[in-house]
C-alpha cells in the first residue's frame, strides 16, 4: 500500500494503518484451524435446522471466480447433506470463461442454480449514468443488483441463511476512499435521477437501507455468513484444486470474471483515480501469509491493463454501452468526482463504523 490510498498513515516503523487494523480485525473473524471448523459445523447445522420444511437450506452466490467456486466445493464436499441453492445475477457483463466455469460447477457438485437476469436496458442506462457522475465506484449498480436480487429471492424462498464467498485471505485491505458503499440506495437512485436517461428504474431490484440493515437480519432473521473464514483457504491453492477436480478456468485477476469489471479495475480507476486495486488485493495475500512483499511488487511492476488488448477493450465497452468510442474516452477523460457530491447516505455508514469500532475496542 503507498500514498494513493488518501487515507493511509504510517507509525515510526514503517507499517501502515490499513495492515494493522486488518490483523486486528483477524483475530476476531479470521479462523483457518479447529477452532474454525468448530464453527463451520455449527453454522452448517443451523442452517440445516432452519431449512426444515423448506426445499433449501442455504443460498450461495455463484459469479464463475474463485471464491465463490471454491466455497460451493468446499460445503459440498464437507457437507453432503447441505441443500443449496446457487443463485448468479447476470447483469450481461459475464466473460465467456466464467459462463463456462458456472456451468461445470453446478453440474458437477449436482447444485440447483438460479438466474436473475437483470433487464439490460435499465442496467444500461444505470451504468452509463455513473460513468457521467465521474465516480470511482463503478461497480455499484452490478453490486447493488446481486445483492438486492439475493435477498429478494431469499425471502420469496422463505430461506434464512446466505454463505458469501467474501472473506478475510484475500479481501482484508480495501481502502473506503477508493469506493463507496453499494448498497447504498439513496445514491444509487440519486446518481441515476442527475445522470440517466430512463425516467425510472421499473425492473432494477433495489433494497433500501433499513431493509438491508434492518428488515432482512432482525425481522426475517436473515444471517449472511462467510464459511471461507472458518477455514483453510490459499488462493492458489484453490484455483489448482478447482482446476483438478472441477476442470475450472482461470480467469485473471480478483474479479475480472465480468467483463465490466475487469475494464473497471484495471483501466479505468488506475487512469482516471490513480487508484489500482491490485495493491489492496496483493497486500491482503501479504497480510494472510500467502505472498511475499517482494513477489506483489513483481506482479506491480506489470501494467494493470493488457495494452495490446486497450483499443479492442474500448470498442467493446463502447458498443455494449450503446455509445461511440469518442464519447466514452470523453466520458473516462472527465474530471473524477467524488462519491458524497450526490446524495449519499454517508452519515449513517460513518455511525455504524463508529459503534462497531467502540465494540471491536
Amino acid at each position: 500500500m503507498d500514498t494513493t490510498d488518501p487515507g493511509i498513515q504510517f507509525d515510526p516503523e514503517g507499517r501502515c494503518n490499513r495492515c494493522s487494523r486488518a490483523e486486528a480485525v483477524g483475530k476476531t473473524i479470521w479462523f483457518p484451524n479447529a477452532e474454525g471448523r468448530a464453527k463451520l459445523d455449527a453454522l452448517v447445522q443451523r442452517a440445516m435446522e432452519h431449512g426444515r420444511g423448506q426445499d433449501y437450506d442455504c443460498i450461495i452466490g455463484i459469479s464463475g471466480g474463485i471464491d465463490s467456486a471454491y466455497l460451493a466445493y468446499r460445503l459440498r464436499r464437507d457437507y453432503p447433506a447441505l441443500r443449496m441453492l446457487a443463485i448468479h445475477v447476470d447483469g450481461g457483463w459475464n466473460s465467456e470463461i466464467s459462463v463456462r466455469n458456472i456451468e461445470l460447477l453446478v453440474k458437477k457438485l449436482e447444485i440447483d442454480l438460479y438466474t436473475e437476469v437483470i433487464h439490460w436496458g435499465e442496467m444500461r442506462d444505470l451504468q452509463l449514468a455513473f460513468m457521467r457522475a465521474s465516480v470511482a465506484n463503478q461497480d455499484i449498480p452490478q453490486d447493488h443488483a446481486f445483492f438486492a436480487a439475493l435477498y429478494h429471492l431469499a425471502n420469496r424462498h422463505g430461506i434464512r441463511h446466505f454463505f458469501s464467498g467474501g472473506n478475510f485471505a484475500t479481501e482484508c485491505i480495501l481502502p473506503p476512499e477508493w469506493g463507496h458503499a453499494a448498497m447504498d440506495s439513496r445514491h444509487l437512485k440519486a446518481v441515476h435521477k442527475r445522470f440517466g436517461r430512463l425516467p425510472q428504474l421499473r425492473h432494477f431490484p433495489i433494497i433500501s437501507l433499513w431493509a438491508w440493515y434492518v428488515w432482512y437480519p432482525y425481522v426475517r432473521r436473515f444471517a449472511v455468513t462467510r464459511p471461507l473464514n472458518l477455514m483453510p483457504y490459499d488462493k492458489a491453492e484453490a484455483k489448482r484444486t478447482l482446476q483438478t477436480e472441477l476442470g475450472w478456468s482461470d480467469y485473471g485477476d480478483k474479479h475480472h470474471e465480468s467483463r465490466f469489471t475487469k475494464f473497471f479495475q484495471s483501466y479505468y480507476l488506475p487512469v482516471k483515480f490513480g487508484f489500482d486495486k491490485r495493491k489492496a488485493h496483493l497486500s491482503s495475500l501479504i497480510v494472510s501469509g500467502q505472498m511475499t512483499r517482494q513477489q506483489a511488487l513483481q506482479l506491480l511492476a506489470q501494467p494493470p491493463h493488457d495494452t495490446t488488448a486497450l483499443e479492442d477493450d474500448l470498442l467493446f465497452m463502447a458498443k455494449k454501452l450503446g455509445i461511440t468510442t469518442d464519447e466514452f474516452r470523453e466520458i473516462i477523460g472527465a474530471s473524477p468526482v467524488q462519491h458524497n457530491v450526490y446524495p449519499t447516505s454517508q452519515w449513517f455508514y460513518a455511525l455504524k463504523d463508529r459503534i462497531k469500532g467502540k465494540a471491536r475496542r
